[in-house]
């Protein structure tokens, strides 16, 4: 048995090795926070007899389309960089916005990644019109939105009974499975590979940004809660609300860094409705005063953003560590005690920071640890996922479960699951050649 990587230029190619119904995982981008690929020899164990495939897809051709009614088609490795660059030409932009602009975006389907925009538009799963994949037999078949989810699977109704509790976060545990589309958005490559998207996109309206200094949150976070409160009900004109904590500031160039041992929420607000916010809503804070709050150029606000979780990267992979790190989303009533046990978590005497998704209850608490301290950091985050699961949040709202997230996510799936997914991967993947090491295997 060997590993073997395997660029496609063509869906010719890709059709071809689907048809040899080759165990494979696929990859683009290899910007995912879940799939360390310098350790995919170790966590991909394969121990039958036939080789194991790993498929770049970075490589396949890439068109896009905008329509008359603003829906942009696109086919093939389109990155969201190249995406939102094509629309801002014609006066249209994305509804999401994630961190790693360089990602693809059918990868960004396959994992359902909503970035910092839901907050106002929804997430990915609303935004997805259509979408073309291959089939375990190198056959291109299209998922509409109009229509229902289709199985003959019996465990389908106690799935989606299950799964109504959690309509409103951005992710559940486990893929909707409602409409036609649901079966590739969220499944991550497991059941077929997503080959032609047709996604809705907004006005290019005009845009302020503006950030606010705060005290660190772990010795007040009032002011914070304060403002998650006041903005849930501007979601029209708010377009995202994001944190980065003062910890973050350690990641950025002295001249990048915002405040002063502070915390730093941002708002991106539409501007025709900025007056509004910044007085209604932004003065009207009792815990954060008017002087505490700046614009910021739009360059810097996502270079500063992104500039974050980049660091963390490539500071675990000189350290030789995989991230530890969460992706926890939690309901409004639970967003106190989240932060209460992030604060309980910072005291063990591990290097960590807070960032993500304010206005939406999910945040990214990473620790950076030396190698010594990662079992320590491990047992803080198993603890975390138990709580979640009591709190019936989700435990990965963003970025999938690829394959270092598995051990948390199996308390989060039972019977229900379980049997949909077995039922899934027999219709869809009889041969077991997409992902077989994917989190809908544990029902096989």
């Amino acid at each position: 048995m060997a590993f073997i990587t395997k660029t496609f230029y063509s869906q010719e190619d890709l059709v071809s090795h689907l048809k040899a119904h080759q165990p494979s995982f696929y990859f683009s981008s290899k910007t995912s926070t879940v799939i360390p690929y310098d350790k995919l020899d170790t966590l991909l164990p394969w121990k039958k007899d036939s080789d194991f495939f790993l498929c770049d897809l970075s490589k396949l051709p890439a068109t896009m389309e905008l329509k008359e009614n603003g829906n942009l088609i696109l086919r093939g490795a389109v990155s969201w960089e190249e995406a939102k660059n094509f629309l801002r030409a014609k006066g249209r932009n994305l509804k999401t916005s994630p961190t790693e602009q360089l990602a693809l975006i059918t990868a960004g389907i396959a994992t359902s990644c909503t970035g910092e925009r839901c907050f106002a538009f929804g997430n990915m799963r609303s935004q997805v019109v259509r979408l073309k994949y291959l089939d375990y037999n190198g056959e291109e078949k299209e998922l509409r939105r109009d229509e229902d989810f289709k199985t003959s699977s019996p465990a389908i109704h106690a799935y989606q009974d299950d799964f109504k509790f959690y309509q409103n976060f951005k992710n559940a545990p486990y893929p909707r499975f409602e409409k036609g589309i649901d079966l590739m958005i969220g499944t991550e490559g497991q059941l077929g590979l997503v080959t032609e998207v047709e996604i809705e996109t907004t006005e290019n309206e005009a845009v302020n940004y503006v950030f606010m200094l705060l005290p660190r949150w772990e010795e007040n976070m009032a002011p914070h809660l304060e403002i998650y409160n006041a903005v849930q009900s501007h979601r029209n004109a708010i377009i995202s609300c994001e944190l980065l904590d003062s910890n973050c500031m350690n990641y950025l160039k002295p001249e990048e860094k915002l405040g002063n041992n502070q915390d730093v929420i941002f708002l991106e607000i539409k501007s025709s409705a900025f007056e509004d916010i910044y007085g209604n809503v932004l003065c009207s804070l009792e815990l954060t005063s008017p002087d505490e709050v700046y614009e910021i150029a739009e360059n810097k606000f996502h270079h500063v953003r992104a500039g974050v979780p980049r660091a963390i990267f490539e500071e675990n992979s000189k350290m030789g560590v995989v991230k530890v790190g969460t992706d926890v989303q939690v309901g409004p009533e639970h967003f106190p005690d989240l932060l209460n046990f992030y604060r309980r978590a910072s005291q063990i005497g591990v290097r960590y920071c807070l960032f993500g998704h304010f206005g939406d209850a999910h945040l990214h608490y990473n620790y950076m640890p030396k190698k010594e301290e990662t079992a320590k950091c491990l047992d803080e985050l198993q603890k975390l996922y138990d709580q979640v699961l009591d709190w019936r949040g989700s435990p990965f709202a963003e970025h999938g479960i690829g394959l270092i997230k598995q051990k948390y996510i199996k308390k989060f799936h039972g019977k229900n699951q379980l049997e949909l997914f077995h039922d899934l991967k027999k219709e869809h993947d009889p041969y077991n050649q997409f992902f077989p090491q994917g989190f809908m295997s544990e029902g096989q």
